[in-house]
């Protein structure tokens, strides 16, 4: 069907090997619909091989357990016995997965738009104050929609041990190629405090616990330290304090009275489209991992407690 493809193109590896074979992705489909058990040793293969996992670079973190499975593919399957070699750790997953490890992650993106504009919630206007939980049943709910968040929490499972960088990058994907209005839809939904489900919903579309909470929590200055040594983050976080904190100057850091001000009076950013963009791009980075101010030195709080505010305070967004 027109998904199965989008779902295929959705998966992308940077090629680390100059094998190429058409044979095995031709195998793997007939695989899938042959109705004879051989789609559920391909899950299995899926899941030891890490397949869905965005950035895998063909490698999976178990490569024995990946290659063992991928024998017991083609011991039980006779017709994948050229797409197993025992050269080195990562020969089977690239024979086996071909053209994968070669796909453009351009043209992924833009498939991945093309299938959105065919959701429904892609029509829909973005208003304040939505609760989680009605955003993610009407995700459920929406084809394109449920496609999408299924790979994307497939890959950051609470259920299987957690893959940070491969649950950001699914993060990052997920909303990076989504509609702008159905991006700010889940990022910006809220629960009251009861609601437990809701309150589920909301780590579901938020990326927690895999991407979002790190034991123990980083400082949040070690947070925007790391960010400025890496030149992707630092571009983001630039274009971020640009678009919602033009006013909050670096000659303020080292000035306490001015920190002092700036947060008692609960700094107001500028909330426009450009902002809500520039914040919603950092999902899925380092800046969007939760961070705190204990146990820091009282000379260093200040400071911390305004980065604390900059990154994950919504109030000007509500």
């Amino acid at each position: 069907s027109l998904y199965s493809v989008f779902t295929v193109l959705f998966i992308y590896f940077t090629c680390i090997s100059t094998v190429q074979t058409t044979d095995c992705l031709h195998l793997r489909e007939q695989c899938i619909n042959a109705g004879n058990g051989c789609e559920s040793v391909w899950n299995v293969v899926e899941d030891a091989c890490n397949i869905s996992v965005l950035g895998n670079r063909c490698k999976a973190e178990d490569t024995v357990g990946c290659n063992r499975i991928i024998q017991i593919l083609a011991d039980k399957y006779p017709e994948f016995k050229n797409c197993v070699c025992t050269t080195d750790d990562i020969c089977s997953i690239t024979t086996l997965l071909g053209k994968w490890c070669g796909i453009n992650k351009e043209n992924i993106s833009i498939e991945t738009k093309l299938q959105w504009g065919l959701s429904a919630l892609s029509k829909q206007v973005y208003t304040t104050n939505r609760s989680c939980l009605d955003v993610n049943r009407e995700c459920i709910e929406d084809e394109v929609c449920n496609k999408q968040l299924s790979l994307y929490l497939k890959v950051c499972s609470v259920n299987k041990k957690c893959n940070v960088e491969g649950c950001q990058a699914a993060i990052r994907f997920f909303y990076r190629n989504m509609p702008f209005e159905v991006a700010q839809m889940m990022i910006f939904c809220d629960c009251i405090q009861r609601d437990e489900s809701c309150h589920r919903a909301k780590e579901l579309l938020h990326g927690k616990p895999c991407a979002v909470t790190v034991a123990p929590p980083p400082s949040c200055l070690n947070v925007i330290h790391m960010c400025e040594e890496n030149e992707s983050c630092r571009k983001k976080y630039s274009t971020f304090r640009s678009k919602c904190w033009r006013h909050v100057t670096k000659k303020c850091y080292n000035d306490e009275a001015c920190l002092e001000t700036l947060i008692k009076d609960d700094m107001p950013c500028s909330a426009n489209a450009d902002c809500k963009a520039a914040y919603i791009s950092n999902w899925g980075t380092m800046l969007h991992v939760e961070c705190t101010c204990q146990n820091l030195p009282p000379v260093e709080q200040p400071l911390c407690e305004l980065f604390h505010h900059i990154l994950h305070s919504k109030s000007c967004f509500s």
